[in-house]
Formats: structure tokens, sequence, C-alpha cells
């Protein structure tokens, strides 16, 4: 159903349509029952007044959407291209987006068991390239921020491999290899920094690396470029196989499976802004029984005694041993940036970091003393209050969450503010203190919106946001895809 309120930057989406589309798995060649969409991606080269189209990833089928704002309830999903990958090894994983570099025409790359990356025109509705060189499962693909010819991709094979599409590179397109003493196990994601110089890989080993990428071949090249050690390596982070890392700046979220969080940390001393630091930097495997190295904080000091910090945990309940599981982030310049997940129980989970820092600023705002006569600090608009329906007494009876809120022994920090106290009861306090409160990084953030897709056996694999941030879609098993959206244009009087 489309949102009908007065649209404001502190929305979040809501659920408008789910999709159920063709049960792929009569095309495997090996038994597998079990119809899954894996990836989704929204084209990002689009002007963003144009309808988006995004690209799903099934294990057979890659379901190229166009989306359509309406003010009234229709499907505003409208399927333009279906490509069948008809390999008979083919099981495909993820996808992302590139451009022609003649034509500029938007290509479509996706990969998966077959270790091939096929690059296919989307607008001639044919294949135009086909990317060989790893030695396992292709895990996932992505796109240089800085450059639509150059993409990355991980494999069970544990490389990241850097390939170019520009026609001086066909010869060999495969520019460089993340390898040697990286990693031991099969990888599962990887994601590039904004400014094009590091990588982020992490996968069955419960690693996560940095590794800066070098300069790459600017002319034809006979061999790639390899690149044996990180330059920042953990397996602290989590204590499982990591399924799905990001940049946020240059901070990193990631998350494991069973952890059942989101996990956003920095590495101490790194920063984008700094000349990239040269290869001889990179500390080596020497002394395996050092689960963290770290060139840019090599010694532990009073002033930084960890190579990494944990900043926030975000609490995503209902994972389970399920993995290939994907958050995504929308981080676009002059909107909020918001994270969405789903678990494995059909449950969507979003949070506001605008809201976050927000609610840290009224807090602080509200603690500082006034002057009598000077008006209390008013709560931001998007900051709700739990209340509750009074009986025919005119007193509102406590709720079972407000009676576990009073039984609570620990008082929270909100609930030793007197001039909070006196405004708002605890259960509305401590569910503050529950999803905006970032004193603690071992207490995970509740999430600040969640929507239920109505099916309980629902596992989510990926998130994507329109590149203006109006729409997020959510696929995974039974070949679902999920069509969040906000902002809708209000009707014509």
């Amino acid at each position: 159903m489309a949102p009908t309120s007065t649209p404001t930057p502190y929305d979040f989406p809501r659920l408008r349509v789910s999709v159920h589309l063709e049960d792929d798995t009569r095309f495997l060649a090996q038994d597998d029952p079990v119809p899954e969409f894996f990836d989704v991606k929204f084209c990002p080269y689009q002007p963003l007044d144009a309808r988006p189209v995004f690209a799903a990833v099934s294990k057979k089928h890659i379901i190229v959407c166009r989306l359509t704002a309406a003010a009234d309830d229709s499907n505003p999903c409208e399927i333009i291209s279906i490509i069948r990958d008809d390999d008979t090894e083919a099981r495909n994983y993820s996808c992302t987006w590139t451009r022609d570099a003649e034509t500029g025409r938007p290509l479509l790359c996706y990969g998966g068991e077959d270790a091939k990356i096929k690059v296919y025109d989307i607008i001639e509705q044919k294949l135009v390239n086909c990317l060989v060189g790893h030695g396992g499962d292709v895990c996932d693909v992505v796109t240089s921020p800085i450059d639509p010819l150059i993409i990355a991709s991980c494999s069970d094979d544990t490389t990241v491999r850097i390939w170019s599409l520009d026609p001086k590179h066909e010869k060999q397109p495969c520019l460089c290899i993340l390898g040697g003493e990286g990693h031991y196990w099969n990888l599962l994601t990887l994601a590039w920094h904004d400014t094009g110089r590091y990588i982020l890989s992490a996968g069955h080993d419960q690693i996560i690396n940095l590794w800066t990428v070098p300069d790459l071949p600017t002319e034809q090249t006979e061999r790639p470029v390899e690149v044996h050690y990180p330059h920042f390596s953990t397996s602290e982070v989590h204590s499982s196989l990591v399924d799905c890392v990001s940049f946020y700046g240059d901070y990193i979220l990631s998350r494991a499976c069973h952890d059942d969080v989101i996990v956003l940390w920095k590495i101490e001393g790194f920063s984008s802004q700094d000349p990239p630091p040269p290869q001889s930097m990179a500390p080596t495997t020497i002394n395996p029984a050092n689960l963290t190295r770290s060139a840019f904080s090599p010694g532990v000091s009073a002033e930084c005694p960890s190579p990494y910090t944990r900043l926030i945990e975000f609490q995503t309940l209902g994972c389970g041993p399920q993995f290939f599981m994907r958050f995504k982030l929308h981080f676009v310049p002059d909107q909020h940036p918001i994270l969405a997940f789903c678990n494995a129980n059909g449950k969507i989970y979003f949070w506001d970091f605008e809201q976050i820092t927000g609610f840290h600023d009224y807090v602080n705002a509200v603690k500082k003393p006034r002057r009598d006569g000077e008006e209390a600090i008013p709560k931001p608009s998007w900051l709700p209050a739990i209340t509750h329906r009074a009986n025919t007494n005119g007193k509102a009876a406590p709720t079972v969450r407000e009676k576990k809120a009073a039984d609570k022994a620990h008082r929270t920090e909100l609930e030793q503010i007197p001039e909070l106290r006196a405004q708002y009861n605890q259960e509305t306090l401590q569910t503050w203190d529950g999803k905006f409160t970032v004193g603690n990084p071992q207490v995970p953030l509740k999430p600040h919106k969640i929507e239920n897709c109505g099916a309980s056996t629902f596992v989510g694999r990926q998130v994507a946001w329109s590149p203006g941030g109006e729409w997020c879609v959510v696929v995974g098993s039974s070949n679902f895809a999920l069509v969040f959206q906000r902002w809708v244009p209000k009707k014509d009087a």
C-alpha cells in the first residue's frame, strides 16, 4: 500500500508490493529444489528523475525491472527483461552494473558457481563478454566507484580479482589479483572504498581484510599485478563466517553468521585522506598468533590500545545459522544514511544514522542547565513518546511492557535525567535508550523501524536502495522480491 503522509527526510520505506517470480530450479543441471534470489542492484547510471531500474539475480535468471512512483495502489514494478543463463554449470549469486566504454549503454555483470563473470548488454539483449580466471564460485562482484570500466570479484578460490572492461585490456582483462596470504578459505563479500583505493574482503575464514589497490595498468598488460598481503587483517570482529562488508566513509560495517548483529567499527590510524601506504608496509603472517595485523597502527600504546575499535552494534535478531544475508547502507549526499537488513523470518530492519546523532544532540541539550522561565527543549518530531489509552477513571492502567520497565533494577541514563523523567514514562525512556543510546558498543541498538513482509519463512538475501533513496528492494527465498517505497507523489486534486 502506498504511503500517504507528508514526506519528510525521516521517513522510512513501507512495503508497497511483493513480487513472486518464476521458479527457475527446473533449469538447473543438478538437483536443487529451492528457488532463491541472491542479489539485487539498482542501475546507478540513470538521472535521479528517471524511473529506477534494478536487476535481481536468481540461480538461472536475471530479472530486470523498472519502478514507477504512483499515488494509487497499482503495481509499481514492470519487468522489462529476463535473462536466462543456459550454461549447464551456471548458478548465479551476484551482479553489478557497469557501462559500455564507447556507447555508455548500461551493462550488467553477473557471476556464480561456474566461476565466470558474464557481461550482458541490457539494451541490445545480448552477452558481450565473459571474464574467466577464477578457480571457484564467484560470490560477489562490485563496480569501482571512480571508474565504471573497473570491477572487482571475489571467489571460493580465496582471491579478489580486479578486471577491466576497457577494450585496450581485452587481451588480459584481469589487471590485479589480491590473494597470497590474505585468506585461506572461500570468500563471500567485498566492497570498494569511495576513493577506489581500498577494497574490503571477507568470507568463511572469519577474516576481514583491507587491501590497498595498487596503481592499475592503463595500457595493455601481459600479466596481472599480484598483491600478497593486505594492509589490515583481523579475525576478531566476528565469531563466525563474514558474509557482508561495507564502507561508511572510513568506518566499516560488517556482519557474520550466528552473531545476530551488524557491527560499525573503525581501523585505528586509517584515513583515506592520507597517501595510500606502500605495499612494503603491509604486515606479513610471520606470526600466525596475531589475530589482527595493521599497517596503520603497528604498535599497541596507551593512546592506541587496539588496532581497531568497535563503535556501534545493530541488533538483527532472527538470523540463526543462515548466511549469505546482506545489508545495505543508503549513503548519498544530502540524505540521511539509512541501514537496511532482512532477517530469516521475513522482518526488515531499518536504522536512520541521522536519528542517532539527532537524539544525542537532543539529550545533551536537555541536560544543560536552563534559567528560570526558559522553555523546555522541544522533542524532535520523529521521536515518538509511548502513551496508552486511559480507563474509565481517567488513569491509564500499566501495560505489560510498563510493568517490565518499572521492575528493572538498573536505571538507564535517560531515566536519571530529571526533565525527561518528569515528562515521559519509563517505557518511553527505555525504548529510546534501546534504539538510540550508543555509549556501550557491546549493547546492540534495536531497529528504528521494523517492517514485516507477512511470510515468517522468508529469508532475506540482499537489500538494494535506488540512487535517490525513494525505493528499497529486498530479495530472497522462494524467488520473492519485496518492494518498499517512501515519498510517494500526492494524487492530483
